[in-house]
C-alpha cells in the first residue's frame, strides 16, 4: 500500500519519525512556487555542501504589488524538529520588505529558535545565526538576488557515461522482506537472503565482503562510505539496503584493477595525497565521479565535489592537486 503524510506530521522528535518498520519514503513532493512567490533557502554548516547544518532557514513570501500577503519561515537545527517562526510570519503579512521590517522580522524569528549546546555549536551562537540567516534571506528577496551565487551548472556527482544506470536484471518494483535482495556490485550479481535491515554500507561490507568502503560517521557527514548507485555518488551509510535490489553498484574495488588503476588512484599515489588512508576510498570515488561528469573541472568545482568528504590528517592541498592531475589524463 501507499500513504501520503504532511511534512509537519512526519517528524516526531530528534531522529524520530512515524515510518513503520515495513515502510520506505519513495518521494518528497514540494508545491511549485507561484509567479507572485519568492523564496530562498540558507544554511550554515562547517562546509559548503553535504554537511549537517548548524542552522538552516527557508522563507517563502507571497507578494502582491509590494505588499506581503502570506509568509512562511521555517528553521532547522534549532529545535527537536523543523519549526515555523509563526510570530515572524504574522508580523510580515501586510507589510513591504523595508530595512526596518526585515530587521524586526529577523529579531522575532530569533525568539522562535530553541537550540541546544552540542559539539558543533552553542545554543547562543545558533540563536544569533538564526537572526542573521533570516535577515539575510529576507534581504536577498527584497533585492531580487535570491539566486545570486548559485552556479549555472552545479556539480551533481551524477553521470552515466558507461551505462551503469542501465541494468539487465529483470525489473521488479517491490521487494518484501522475505524475498532476497538481488543486485550487481562491480559487475557481479549478488543475492542476499538476509540483511534487509542493514544500511547499504553494511550490506556491501558485511554481506558482500567488500571492505574498501569505510565505516566513519554513519550519519552522512564524512563521506568515507561513498559508492556509485545507479550512476550517482551516494553515501552508503544513509541508503537502506533494499535500495540495492535491481541496482548497479560500483565500490572502490570496482573502480580500477591491480594492473590498471583509475587515473585518480594513480595521481593520489604520485602526489602523496594519502596519509592514514581511511578517508581515501571516499575521496577517490567522489573525484572519479566528478571527472565522469566533467572531465576538466575548475578548482572550485573540485572543492565542491569533495566537500562531502572529510580528511582529519591533511590540509587537502595534495588531494586537490591529485584530482587536477587526473583531469589531464585520458581515461579519467
Amino acid at each position: 500500500g501507499e500513504r501520503k503524510i504532511a511534512l509537519k506530521d512526519f517528524y516526531t522528535g530528534v531522529r524520530k519519525h512515524i515510518l513503520r518498520p515495513d515502510e520506505l519514503v519513495t518521494e518528497i513532493l514540494l508545491p511549485k512556487m507561484t509567479p507572485n512567490q519568492r523564496g530562498v533557502y540558507l544554511k550554515l554548516g562547517l562546509r559548503k555542501t553535504q554537511a549537517i547544518s548548524l542552522v538552516n532557514m527557508a522563507v517563502v513570501l507571497t507578494i502582491v504589488g509590494d505588499q506581503i500577503t502570506a509568509a512562511a519561515i521555517t528553521l532547522g537545527a534549532v529545535a527537536p524538529t523543523i519549526i515555523h517562526a509563526f510570530e515572524a510570519e504574522e508580523f510580515l503579512v501586510g507589510k513591504n520588505l523595508s530595512d526596518e521590517t526585515i530587521l524586526k522580522a529577523a529579531e522575532i524569528a530569533q525568539k522562535a529558535a530553541k537550540p541546544i549546546d552540542d559539539l558543533r555549536a552553542s545554543a547562543l551562537y545558533r540563536q544569533e545565526i538564526t537572526r542573521v540567516l533570516v535577515k539575510r534571506g529576507l534581504s536577498l528577496i527584497a533585492s531580487g538576488k535570491e539566486a545570486a551565487g548559485l552556479p549555472d551548472d552545479p556539480v551533481l556527482l551524477a553521470s552515466d557515461p558507461r551505462g551503469q544506470g542501465k541494468t539487465t536484471l529483470e525489473d521488479e518494483v517491490l521487494i518484501p522482506v522475505k524475498n532476497p535482495i538481488i543486485t550487481r556490485i562491480n559487475g557481479d550479481v549478488y543475492t542476499f537472503s538476509e540483511g534487509h535491515n542493514k544500511s547499504l554500507l553494511h550490506l556491501i561490507r558485511d554481506s558482500a565482503g567488500l571492505t574498501g568502503s569505510k565505516v566513519g560517521c554513519e550519519e552522512g557527514e564524512c563521506g568515507a562510505c561513498t559508492v556509485f548507485l545507479d550512476g550517482k555518488a551516494v553515501m552508503a551509510c544513509l541508503v537502506p539496503s533494499p535500495r540495492a535490489h535491481r541496482a548497479e553498484i560500483i565500490t572502490i574495488e570496482g573502480l580500477g584493477e591491480d594492473e590498471h588503476l583509475h587515473p585518480v588512484q594513480e595521481t593520489f599515489i604520485e602526489e602523496g595525497a594519502v596519509q592514514c588512508g581511511y578517508c581515501t576510498p571516499g575521496f577517490i570515488m567522489s573525484a572519479a565521479k566528478l571527472l565522469e561528469e566533467n572531465p576538466h573541472p575548475t578548482q572550485l568545482e573540485i572543492k565542491t565535489a569533495i566537500s562531502g568528504n572529510l580528511c582529519r590528517c591533511t590540509g587537502y592541498y595534495k588531494i586537490i592537486r591529485a584530482i587536477e592531475e587526473a583531469s589531464k589524463r585520458e581515461g579519467a
